[in-house]
C-alpha cells in the first residue's frame, strides 16, 4: 500500500511537471495511460531501485517513464550531492556518457535526409584528415559514416595518444585531429563490429565539416531545440550548474569527486561520443523523437527505422544500428537503446518503437546494487506486457 501511495504522489507531481515543461499532449493520450499492472510494475521498480540507492549510500538515481509524449512517471532517489545534503530531483542534470552517441548519430541521419551527406558517402570527402589514420593501406577513403555510425568502421576503440581524452572542451577538434594518426585498425572496414569511441569523435567532426557548423550548434538546432530539451548541453549554463549532480568515481574502494569535477571543463576529445548532459525528462522527449510520438518531426519515419534497424555482420536479432543497440527481446519485441559511463556517472536509455514507451536511468556514480541496463529493459518489458 506505501508503495502505491507514492507511487500515486509521484504521478500527480509528473502531471504538474508534464504541464510546467509544457509537453504536448495529443488528443489519443487525453486520458490516463498506465493500466493497473504497469502502475504496480513501476511500484516494485521504484521500490527496489529506492532500497538499492540507498544500500549504496553514495549519490543517486533518477528514473523515468515516457509513453508516447507524456512522461507518466518521473522519480529520483538519493543525493544530487550528499556532502550538501542536496536531495536528487527529476530535474537534476547528470552527465550522459554514450548516450551521447546516439545524439550524434540522429544529426548525421537528419544530414542525410538534407541532402547534405550520403550515408555511405566516403568520410574523407569532409574530412580529409581521415587519411592520415594509422596503417591506412589505402582503406580510408573507403570508411563510410555507416561505418563510424555502426561501430564497424573497423578502427581502435581509444587512439593511442598520451592525455587525448583530457584537456579542455574549447580545444576538442584539435585533439581528435592529433589523434588520427596514432589511430589503427583492427579489421578492414564493415567486416566486424567494434566498438571505436575515437570513431564516433571523427564522426562528430566529419559531421561538422559537412554542415559548415559548429557540431554543439548543430546538436543544439536540430536536436535540443526542437525537442523542447532545454537542460540539456555541452557546456552547463549558470542556471544549470545549479541543478547539476556532483559525479563519484567509486571504482575501486575510494570515492573520488576531483576527476569527475574536473572532467565537467572539459575531457579531451570526447564531445561527440560522450559530451552531453541532460536529465530523465530530456531524455524521455529524445525517445520520443525516436518513436514518432513527439509534436516535433526530426527525423522521417524511415529514417528512424533504419537508425533501428541493425547495420552490424553476424546476427539478425542483436546488434548496433546507427547510434543504438539494438535487439529483439525473448517476447518478440525491438528494444533499442544505449547506456553510457564516464568518470562519476552511469546513464542507460531504452524503448520499444512499436508501443513507444521508455525507460531513461541517470546515476550520479559509477558502480552499485543497480543493474541500469538489466533493470531499465526489465521495467520496459514489463510496461510493453501490461499495455
Amino acid at each position: 500500500m506505501a508503495m502505491m501511495q507514492r507511487l500515486y504522489r509521484s504521478l500527480f507531481l509528473v502531471a504538474a511537471w508534464v504541464v510546467a515543461i509544457g509537453m504536448a499532449t495529443p488528443q489519443a493520450h487525453a486520458q490516463p495511460v498506465l493500466s493497473s499492472e504497469a502502475e504496480a510494475a513501476i511500484a516494485r521498480f521504484a521500490a527496489q531501485i529506492e532500497s538499492d540507492v540507498q544500500a549504496d549510500s553514495i549519490g543517486s538515481i533518477a528514473a523515468a517513464v515516457v509513453d508516447g509524449n507524456r512522461v507518466v512517471w518521473a522519480e529520483a532517489f538519493g543525493w544530487a550531492d550528499r556532502e550538501r545534503q542536496i536531495p536528487a530531483i527529476p530535474e537534476t542534470i547528470y552527465r550522459t556518457g554514450s548516450i551521447s552517441k546516439s545524439i550524434t548519430a540522429v544529426a548525421l541521419v537528419q544530414l542525410v535526409e538534407a541532402g547534405v551527406l550520403g550515408l555511405d558517402d566516403p568520410v574523407a570527402r569532409y574530412f580529409p584528415e581521415i587519411n592520415q589514420l594509422a596503417d591506412s593501406l589505402k582503406r580510408t577513403p573507403h570508411i563510410t559514416f555507416r561505418h563510424l555510425a555502426s561501430h564497424t568502421a573497423g578502427l581502435i576503440r581509444e587512439p593511442e595518444l598520451p592525455g587525448a581524452a583530457a584537456g579542455p572542451i574549447a580545444t576538442w577538434e584539435s585533439q581528435i585531429i592529433a589523434s588520427i594518426p596514432t589511430t589503427s585498425f583492427k579489421t578492414a572496414p564493415g567486416a566486424v563490429y567494434s566498438y571505436s569511441n575515437i570513431g564516433f569523435g571523427m564522426l562528430g567532426l566529419a559531421l561538422s565539416r559537412a554542415a559548415g557548423q559548429p557540431f554543439m550548434d548543430l546538436v543544439h538546432a536540430r536536436i535540443f531545440e526542437p525537442l523542447g530539451m532545454t537542460s540539456s548541453t555541452f557546456i552547463l549554463t549558470p542556471e544549470m550548474e545549479q541543478r547539476m549532480s556532483v559525479g563519484y568515481l567509486n571504482w575501486g574502494d575510494s570515492i573520488d569527486t576531483d576527476l569527475p569535477a574536473l572532467e565537467h571543463t572539459g575531457r579531451g576529445y570526447k564531445v561527440p561520443n560522450g559530451g552531453v548532459y541532460s536529465t530523465v525528462g530530456d531524455l524521455a522527449m529524445f525517445i520520443a523523437g525516436q518513436t514518432g510520438a513527439s509534436s516535433a518531426a526530426i527525423l522521417s519515419p524511415e529514417s528512424r527505422a533504419a537508425m533501428h534497424r541493425i547495420q552490424t555482420p553476424g546476427s539478425n536479432t542483436r546488434g548496433y544500428g546507427l547510434g543504438f543497440s539494438v535487439r529483439l527481446d525473448e517476447a518478440g519485441h525491438w528494444v533499442v537503446g544505449h547506456g553510457g559511463s564516464v568518470a562519476g556517472y552511469t546513464a542507460y536509455l531504452c524503448f520499444d518503437p512499436e508501443t513507444q514507451l521508455g525507460v531513461v536511468l541517470l546515476r550520479n556514480y559509477n558502480r552499485g546494487r543497480t543493474n541500469l541496463g538489466r533493470s531499465a529493459t526489465g521495467l520496459l518489458a514489463d510496461l510493453v506486457k501490461s499495455k
